[in-house]
């Protein structure tokens, strides 16, 4: 697991902007949904060619997470990151100059559609009536990256929770398009997975000062039965 360090003048910068560093301390369950994002063999099977070590350490706590949002009313929503036959030529910037051609032709064939890299991890919490989505960018709400958003639009969702891997890849991406779009975010520090720690604490420093509200597992689910509480007493 990761040991989380947020940088104090990060921490600064959030309470001088906003005065405090917690935004969200009630979440309404209703609207929202928890992205769990490239929890799958190609990332996280011993040798795979984007193996992230701890994204293994951090499964306890996404089922933890899940286990809540289902329990308050919220939803889970897994992706899948797919790498198509096309992709050589729609997304060149990336594939000529981001990878040998040995590690292109490993990611090519791990994350094709069908492949057992493709797969979730088979420790994960994955319901039958929880929504599965593929994404073909790192994040999963740019456009033309995949039909989150549209799914999140169409369900009321106006909040979603960020956990999976790589914290300073698609997890990042995904968070800072999340909040670009409007929607609330959190990312939570201890359900995020990167190479190292410094990979990761880099991210959660980036992300606190201006895009998103970063919580702990622990946190994110009293602000979940927060919320719940909040909406029976309202009845």
């Amino acid at each position: 697991m990761h040991e989380v360090k947020i940088g104090a003048h990060a921490v600064a910068r959030a309470m001088a902007r906003r005065g405090r560093v917690r935004i969200h301390e009630t979440l309404d369950p209703a609207r929202t949904a928890l992205v769990v994002v490239d929890l799958q063999n190609a990332f996280m099977a011993p040798g795979a060619p984007a193996e992230i070590g701890h994204a293994r350490d951090i499964v306890p706590n996404v089922n933890r997470l899940a286990a809540a949002m289902r329990e308050t009313g919220g939803e889970v929503v897994w992706i899948r990151n797919t790498i198509h036959p096309e992709t050589a030529a729609n997304w060149s910037a990336w594939c000529d100059h981001f990878m040998t051609p040995d590690l292109k032709a490993r990611m090519f064939a791990w994350m094709a559609r069908g492949a057992e890299g493709h797969q979730l991890w088979p420790l994960l919490d994955v319901r039958p009536d929880d929504p599965q989505i593929e994404k073909t960018r790192f994040s999963a709400l740019i456009q033309g990256s995949s039909t989150l958003e549209a799914h999140l639009r169409a369900g009321g969702f106006d909040t979603v929770i960020v956990v999976g891997t790589a914290s300073h890849v698609c997890c990042e991406s995904t968070a800072r398009d999340a909040m670009m779009l409007n929607f609330k975010t959190v990312f939570v520090s201890d359900a995020n997975a990167a190479p190292t720690d410094a990979d990761h604490n880099a991210t959660l420093t980036a992300l606190l000062q201006s895009f998103c509200d970063v919580q702990s597992t622990d946190e994110a689910i009293a602000a979940l039965r927060a919320g719940a509480a909040t909406a029976v007493a309202a009845e």
